[in-house]
């Protein structure tokens, strides 16, 4: 049906051999390739740990409980965010209090609102790495410094971004990324938390499985089966099938993030020649932020002409999606508070639409998606 899909899975022979490998090493759940994962991936933020769960949400949640997050407790979130991140905020028994962005062209959680919203409740900020495009982390760090708040960046856009040559996951108490199959690498499902306090790793690893202070796979290396559980922890377990393929993808994953930027960038190239009026978050993303190009977003000039392209691209083959409608007006949360009012995220989720973007795609698809694109902005104008 789609000339080009919205996202594409980047496996071959090297993910199958590897899932092969695991199966015949008759070592399936956590192990030796999840503790290899874990190493990996702490190399690749710069962090002294990183712990592997089931999903991105997971990983949020945990890295909120085990800080302490719970009743009473607010965290400052965007409101322009897959709903998890407000959701596993929920769940700790906190309040989120959702924050707006800082424009049409950086869709990132603006510091100047997320200081006004602070309270004497405040115990964390959770900023987004909106499309991979990393947040201001050096006024967030600040703000957060200043009125004592733990920071948790919710970076499960941004594998490899980083800002000021710091990498997304190592600021902060924690970072949390997703490996669902629209990812930049993926397990299918899966998610990491990275952190450099031993104390916090320590913690995530006893939450994650129990709170037993014995796993299977410290059985399987020879230590006594006899174990305590310290406190009632939840099944938020990895596996050492996905994390097998988690190896692989994160041997590509500088080629994998190379060629989104290749594509992000002819994407920009073209619009701009153009000219036909589109905001472009990606390339107003300069020095000090390095994308890691999870999604290319374009904002349009009205609803009725991101809706119109939208069902032009359709008609050529072409997937699109929202990125994202935002969590204050979903009717769950209009329960919880139905005053929330964020004039700039709102503005941006009515007129953004999400181009395809994945390492598989052709230059000639891009040309022929731009062209599309600006066709049905062309119509919409006449």
């Amino acid at each position: 049906m789609w000339k080009a899909r919205l996202s594409e899975l980047e496996f071959d022979e090297r993910e199958l051999s590897a899932v092969l490998d695991t199966l015949n090493s008759e070592w399936i759940t956590a192990g030796p390739r999840t503790e290899a994962f874990e190493k990996a991936f702490a190399e690749l933020t710069d962090t002294a740990e990183a712990v592997a769960v089931s999903n991105g949400t997971a990983a949020l949640f945990l890295a909120l409980r085990a800080l302490g997050i719970g009743p009473g407790d607010e965290v400052l979130c965007p409101s322009l965010t897959f709903v998890a991140t407000a959701a596993a905020i929920i769940h700790c028994g906190a309040t989120p209090v959702l924050v707006d962005i800082v424009s049409l062209s950086n869709p990132t959680l603006d510091p100047d609102d997320a200081a006004s919203k602070i309270t004497s409740r405040t115990k964390a900020l959770l900023p987004v790495h909106y499309a991979g495009i990393p947040a201001d982390m050096d006024r967030l760090c600040e703000l957060a410094e200043v009125h004592g708040l733990f920071l948790v960046e919710d970076a499960a856009h941004a594998p490899g971004a980083r800002f000021a040559g710091q990498a997304c996951g190592s600021f902060g108490a924690a970072g949390c990324f997703s490996f669902f199959g629209n990812k930049n690498i993926t397990t299918a499902e899966g998610g990491m938390i990275t952190t450099s306090d031993p104390l916090l790793a320590k913690r995530l690893r006893l939450l994650r499985s129990h709170g037993m202070t014995v796993t299977s796979w410290d059985r399987e290396k020879g230590r006594p089966a006899h174990y305590d559980v310290l406190e009632f922890g939840f099944n938020f377990r990895f596996d050492d099938i996905r994390a097998a393929l988690g190896l692989v993808q994160l041997e590509k994953l500088p080629q994998i993030n190379q060629r989104r930027a290749e594509l992000a960038q002819r994407y920009t190239r073209a619009f701009a020649e153009i000219d036909c009026g589109l905001i472009l978050p990606l390339a107003s993303s300069t020095v000090p932020k390095e994308p890691a190009y999870h999604i290319y977003p374009v904002v349009c000039d009205s609803s009725e002409e991101r809706d119109r392209m939208a069902s032009l691209l359709k008609e050529e083959g072409f997937q699109t999606s929202i990125h994202y409608p935002p969590i204050h007006q979903f009717t769950a949360y209009r329960r919880l508070d139905s005053s929330v009012g964020l004039p700039v995220t709102e503005a941006f989720a009515s007129r953004e639409l999400t181009l395809p973007l994945y390492p598989s795609l052709t230059d000639t698809q891009v040309n022929d998606i731009v062209s599309s694109t600006v066709a049905a902005v062309y119509e919409r104008r006449r």
